[in-house]
């Protein structure tokens, strides 16, 4: 019966401690279990830290993306004024040419202002059914002599 009065050498708790804390924990924590705690922090801030890192590299090229996009459609904008402002000087370049020859001129000359050259006469033909619009005639009757000044009076104020 000794055997049973024994008491083990090393008793499973400390006298004083709580429950939770076994004989071979002890009641510190041991170095190890210190350095697994630090390093457990060291991981979640380098965790923490990549994942912001992470976060403003995709919102930095989200920000350049957006801003490419802009300048995309700018450009497309500018082409197409481009093209307009050629295409509008091709139609004036091809209406200048077209008015230097002096075929033209002559024709817009007599249709639109009505003139006629020296020692032509005009005839408008007017019908009943349409509202009496003629051009007013100008007879070129003044005498080839006048000076440069003196037939630009009688193109715009008459004799």
């Amino acid at each position: 019966m000794q055997n049973q009065s024994r008491k083990p050498q090393f008793p499973l708790r400390p006298a004083g401690s709580s429950p939770n804390v076994t004989s071979a924990v002890g009641l510190e924590e041991t170095a190890g279990h210190q350095r697994a705690r630090r390093h457990s922090l060291f991981t979640r801030t380098v965790i923490l830290v990549t994942g912001l890192v992470c976060l403003a590299f995709l919102l930095a090229t989200l920000a350049q993306a957006w801003s490419n996009s802009q300048l995309m459609q700018r450009v497309q904008t500018a082409q197409q004024q481009l093209q307009q402002t050629q295409a509008h000087h091709t139609y004036l370049s091809n209406l200048a040419n077209h008015y230097k020859d002096s075929f033209v001129i002559e024709s817009e000359a007599r249709q639109q202002l009505g003139y006629v050259r020296p020692g032509e006469h005009l005839v408008v033909i007017v019908s009943a059914t349409s509202p009496t619009q003629s051009p007013t005639p100008h007879k070129n009757n003044a005498p080839v002599a006048q000076g440069y000044w003196q037939t630009w009076w009688n193109i715009f104020f008459g004799h």
